[in-house]
């Protein structure tokens, strides 16, 4: 991989030479729209919080047009974010680290608050063990990540991408 680009540098560089060129063309428009079509499914609770926010102030459903601006503002907000910090790949792995418990660890650990499995039986186990192992996990990446950030330092310009 170079370190200045991402897979489709690499893709690029390593390949470009015995790879067609609408192969590389359609990667690249296969990843566009990955990207854009997974920005739409993660930002959904965002868009669904703002939505609740604004029937539970009207007292009435949200119109079509409300719902149109509030995501088109949010996704203004998150173009302006990435262009405003362009080191905040460089910070992934620690932000990743700290969202990880979301994934790995609250579900097992809610499961046993929710359901209150007889302790000590297998499943109370299984639960106890998999929230464990993911905050261990989770741990282990932000002390990684941190490291990193230590070992090789972060240059940090706001409005310039490098």
């Amino acid at each position: 991989m170079p370190t200045n680009g991402g897979i489709l540098s690499a893709l690029d560089k390593y390949h470009g030479h015995d790879t067609s060129k609408v192969i590389l063309g359609l990667t690249s428009l296969l990843v566009v729209i990955n990207s854009l079509t997974s920005f739409q499914l993660y930002a959904m609770p965002v868009f669904d919080n703002l939505e609740f926010r604004y029937t539970s102030n009207q007292n009435r459903p949200c119109p079509w047009w409300v719902r149109m601006a509030l995501r088109v503002f949010f996704g203004c907000l998150a173009l302006f974010i990435a262009i405003a910090f362009p080191f905040l790949p460089s910070l992934a792995g620690l932000i990743g680290g700290i969202a990880l418990p979301v994934t790995l660890a609250y579900p097992c650990l809610m499961w046993i608050t929710i359901k209150k499995p007889e302790k000590y039986s297998a499943m109370w186990y299984l639960n106890w063990s998999l929230g464990s192992l993911g905050m261990i996990l989770s741990i282990l990446l932000v002390l990684g990540a941190i490291w990193t950030i230590v070992t090789q330092g972060i240059e940090i310009h706001f409005f310039k991408p490098q």
